[in-house]
């Protein structure tokens, strides 16, 4: 894991947006973050099966455009776009819910790359009060966590570290303030503050394992 994950959660970009999709509403959960690595590298590390389980999760699948992929222990879907080194779509399946994820890697500088990641959803309007846009956002302030870690070469992600980290001191402050930054976003977005206050505090008790 990188030294200081509160510079990590300063580096990453966070916006909340409303959108639309197949003719319904949808939340649209946004994230970005500036690396010193090359567009080609950045791209391996996002779409090369043997480096994927080295910061986020083993995927095994069709990894084509119309295939079908699965990220061990998490989410499936179906492979919507890949124009390398630059864009990758997807569909993204967990618990018999379909939502939308979509990267863009930039070159910023010769060696330098931002990222850009949204995920969208057709989102039940109690549950998005409830948890807010963190129920997603944290998860993959998380993910952008190890992919940092694994970019400036401080080490590959073991998973039973992984596992336990959001229920250490130092993961459970990295949760909150995640949480906090997402509240904040939300709110941004024409959210009443005191309704992203809660669903923040909701999202850091659903990850850090503490009661609802």
């Amino acid at each position: 894991m990188i030294d200081d994950v509160t510079h990590q959660l300063g580096a990453v970009d966070r916006t909340v947006r409303s959108g639309t999709r197949d003719g319904a509403p949808t939340r649209v959960v946004a994230i970005s973050q500036t690396y010193d690595n090359a567009v080609d590298d950045v791209w391996d590390a996002l779409t090369n099966p043997a480096r994927l389980p080295r910061w986020f999760l083993p995927v095994t699948g069709d990894l084509r455009v119309g295939g079908r992929y699965h990220l061990e222990g998490n989410a499936s879907g179906e492979i919507l776009a890949c124009t390398p080194p630059s864009h990758l779509a997807a569909t993204w399946e967990s618990a018999e819910e379909v939502t939308w994820l979509e990267v863009r890697l930039t070159e910023e500088a010769p060696g330098r790359t931002r990222l850009d990641l949204e995920h969208s959803a057709h989102v039940d309007p109690g549950r998005w009060k409830q948890f807010g846009p963190g129920a997603v956002g944290v998860g993959w302030d998380l993910a952008l966590l190890g992919l940092a870690t694994h970019l400036s070469g401080a080490g590959d992600l073991d998973p039973e570290e992984a596992a336990a980290w959001p229920l250490s001191e130092e993961g459970r402050k990295f949760i909150a303030s995640s949480s906090e930054r997402w509240g904040t976003a939300n709110a941004a977005n024409g959210e009443d503050e005191a309704t992203a206050a809660e669903s923040a505090a909701r999202t850091t008790a659903f990850y850090t394992g503490q009661p609802l």
